[in-house]
């Protein structure tokens, strides 16, 4: 924001005027203060079409002035109901913002900054770096003998042969990364490992590693572009009393000291050229960008019947700089949330045996983690996660837009906050401790939030093989494994992977990855309900998504098989029915590691890969989809009843006669049975008769419909023929009680899907 004016009138008086920032209908939702009545007496926040000379006491507006807000006294944030907001732009009648802040005590104002910022730089000033050489190391160390020092941030500067550059604290003998990063990413300061502090006989320590391939010369440290130089930058605040503003260091470190410096610093953060020259970094890794592939089914075309996704090259607007794309998510503002790895990444040396993560000498993650990103431009929104995590995985947002997140390497679920502070309002699991009991994960995959309990269920994971429930302050209260639609074969989860809350039906669903399905379970019981298995997902299911869009649109992405290759997509499947409606793919990059996917509520569908790193949308239609639904589920006979109606050819009479003949063929079996029921029953009524008198035709009709009506019962008439069970022939029951049956075993069909009971109601 520009300000209108910034006048102080006295000491004890401020006055502030600034345009609405844009120029549509916005509206204010929520104020937070960010004031103490230390200092401030009140503050008064008025709108306007045109601010006065704040130079007035009095001034505030030349029109009438509206106060939208006041202060005094710590008062807490006003939190506005939800969907409830001040009016302010275009048509409101507000264009400026008025701020009248005054103060009751000025003395904090007066006086030195507690705190003073400087820069110590560390840099080689002779390393030579050999032609042809694939790996030379610059090393730079001395030993710090002033007042402590806070570093906040760093930056990392090579010319065009540095690979990474990293800066590290050594106290007794060990050894604390600063920042690491690729000095051919933009290279401004980012945020320095924020526990790191720096005290008398600590050491300084950085490492440059450059590459010679391709020189024919040898390269030394110089200020030309042909020269090359290796600088760590590390900004400091220290007390105001001992503030020394520039520190640098220039010594070559001993090769004894070098040899504990951690294994990262020597592995080089490759960056593909088209992102050299970005002008915007938020975390870049390596060549294969991770990508999240955007769908809008606003955009679906219809070729005959044909219903499909159209993508859309022009998003983002921008360039995402991600890491691995582990998860993604929508907020209750509906703004794509993505989960990333920054320069972290889980490989075949990131975990023991015993799912311990190997790689904890790397630090967490210094980029942010988790981006908030608009939507339909692509464009960063807020960024967040800096210094949490080591290896991310799955993400979502609750109503308040706080995020749930697992980590792997942590074998943790955290719930975090969006408002940019990167703090940990919640965990559950220990960091780093691997396990099964209620108190541990093993390497955690994703949780589901119910917006209405707020009850927490998490998919655990690739060790374990259960969904586990926890209550919304974080107390476990149960855990399930696989359903089977089979109950001679229950097969255990093999990685469930992606989970998602069905809020209309009250269920959650699992991508159950390595089995190639999808089961749906009772929110509430944990009670299996349905599979959904495809050939073509060719025996691996990644990632799912819902909308409620008709009766439930499932969207999921498959992965790579070894065993059986099929091409690795996204699937619009009807909930309902379990067909498959539409399948979709990018244009040009093909999926390679597609990790999770999430829909938005006009309809965009976005897609993270953990392996190919771009960025992409494309678009369908909801509607489409919708009328698809329809037609897919009518019944056998509507589509038959369809087919007779629309058909306008005449049987000839050949034709006309084969169905009878068959019709007869069939009738005959039938009219037997009935005939021996009719005359087993009239000798047992003729005997009745004998003895007791007569009886009416209607109990002669009764007993042949047996205990159900309407029902044929083959059990009644043979219930003592050796060798069956009157049980057994009452499975054969058409229409039968169901007090008749026998629940124990009533089926053993391979295709069977539980039914699950209704949901419950809402007391609401």
């Amino acid at each position: 924001m520009s300000l209108f004016s910034l006048i102080f009138q006295s000491d004890t008086y401020l006055c502030m005027a600034f345009p609405v920032p844009t120029r549509q209908d916005a509206y204010i939702v929520d104020f937070i203060p960010l004031a103490s009545m230390d200092t401030v007496h009140h503050m008064l926040l008025f709108g306007c079409q045109t601010p006065v000379d704040c130079g007035s006491v009095q001034g505030t507006c030349e029109d009438e002035a509206a106060i939208m807000y006041a202060w005094a006294r710590n008062a807490p944030p006003t939190k506005l109901p939800k969907d409830v907001g001040f009016k302010v732009g275009r048509s409101s009648g507000m264009s400026y913002f008025v701020l009248q802040i005054h103060y009751g005590d000025i003395s904090a104002f007066k006086g030195e900054q507690p705190f003073i910022a400087g820069i110590y730089l560390l840099m080689s000033v002779d390393t030579v770096i050999l032609p042809g050489q694939r790996v030379t190391d610059a090393d730079v160390a001395c030993d710090y003998t002033s007042y402590p020092i806070y570093p906040f941030a760093f930056r990392t500067h090579t010319h065009r042969l540095g690979k990474v550059v990293s800066g590290y604290r050594i106290r007794d003998g060990k050894w604390t990364l600063i920042g690491r990063q690729s000095p051919q990413l933009p290279q401004a300061f980012y945020p320095a490992n924020k526990q790191v502090t720096v005290k008398y006989g600590d050491t300084l320590a950085a490492r440059c590693v450059f590459t010679g391939e391709g020189k024919t010369s040898k390269t030394y440290i110089g200020g030309t572009s042909d020269d090359e130089m290796c600088n760590f930058y590390i900004m400091y605040y220290m007390e105001s009393r001992h503030a020394i503003p520039y520190m640098n260091c220039m010594e070559m470190g001993s090769e004894e000291l070098f040899q504990h410096i951690p294994p990262e610093a020597n592995v080089p953060i490759n960056v593909s050229p088209s992102h050299m020259n970005s002008v915007m970094h938020l975390g870049q890794s390596t060549d294969d960008r991770d990508y999240a592939v955007v769908l809008d089914t606003n955009k679906l075309e219809t070729v005959d019947q044909d219903y499909h996704f159209e993508q859309v090259s022009a998003w983002p607007q921008s360039s995402l700089q991600l890491g691995q794309v582990s998860g993604l998510a929508l907020d209750s503002d509906s703004n794509l949330v993505i989960f990333h790895r920054g320069d972290h990444h889980w490989g075949a040396d990131s975990f023991n045996n015993q799912a311990r993560y190997q790689q904890r000498s790397l630090g967490p993650i210094q980029q942010s983690a988790i981006l908030v990103v608009d939507p339909s431009k692509g464009s960063i929104l807020k960024a967040s996660g800096r210094n949490m995590f080591f290896l991310p995985h799955g993400i979502t947002a609750d109503k308040e837009n706080n995020y749930w997140v697992t980590d792997v390497a942590l074998h943790q679920v955290l719930k975090v906050s969006s408002d940019g502070k990167d703090k940990t309002l919640m965990a559950l699991g220990e960091a780093f401790i691997p396990g099964s009991d209620n108190n541990h994960f093993c390497q955690p995959t994703d949780v589901a939030v119910d917006t209405e309990s707020g009850n927490i269920f998490v998919s655990d994971g690739y060790c374990n093989a259960r969904i586990i429930k926890f209550s919304a302050d974080g107390k476990y209260l149960s855990e399930w494994g696989a359903g089977s639609s089979d109950r001679r074969r229950r097969i255990p989860f093999h990685i469930p992977h992606s989970l998602v809350l069905l809020p209309d039906k009250k269920e959650i669903c699992v991508a159950d990855r390595e089995n190639g399905r999808i089961q749906c379970f009772i929110a509430e019981t944990g009670e299996f309900v349905k599979e959904i298995k495809k050939d073509e997902f060719g025996g691996e299911v990644f990632a799912i998504s819902y909308s409620p869009t008709g009766d439930g649109l499932i969207f999921a992405v498959n992965g790579e098989s070894l065993s059986r290759p099929v091409p690795i997509r996204g699937f619009v499947i009807d909930y309902s029915t379990k067909d498959i409606l539409d399948t979709f793919s990018p244009n040009k990059k093909e999926f390679k590691m597609p990790h999770d996917i999430a829909e938005t509520r006009d309809g965009s569908v976005f897609v993270g890969d953990a392996s190919s790193k771009s960025v992409k949308q494309d678009t369908s239609k909801t509607a489409a989809i919708q009328e698809k639904q329809t037609v897919v589920q009518k019944t056998q006979p509507q589509l038959e009843a369809d087919k007779e109606r629309k058909s306008p050819a005449k049987l000839n009479k050949g034709e006309r006669v084969l169905p009878v003949i068959i019709t007869t063929l069939l009738l005959i079996p039938l009219v037997v049975v009935i005939s021996i029921g009719v005359f087993i029953s009239w000798r047992k009524k003729s005997m009745y008769e004998n003895t007791h008198g007569s009886l009416s035709v209607r109990g002669i009709l009764g007993k042949i419909r047996g205990k159900a009506v309407g029902s044929l019962n083959l059990g009644n008439f043979f219930p003592s023929h050796k060798g069956y069970s009157r049980q057994g022939f009452d499975q054969l029951s058409t229409e039968g009680s169901d007090q008749e049956r026998n629940d124990e075993d009533s089926s053993d069909s391979e295709n069977e899907e539980y039914s699950a009971l209704p949901p419950p109601q809402s007391s609401s």
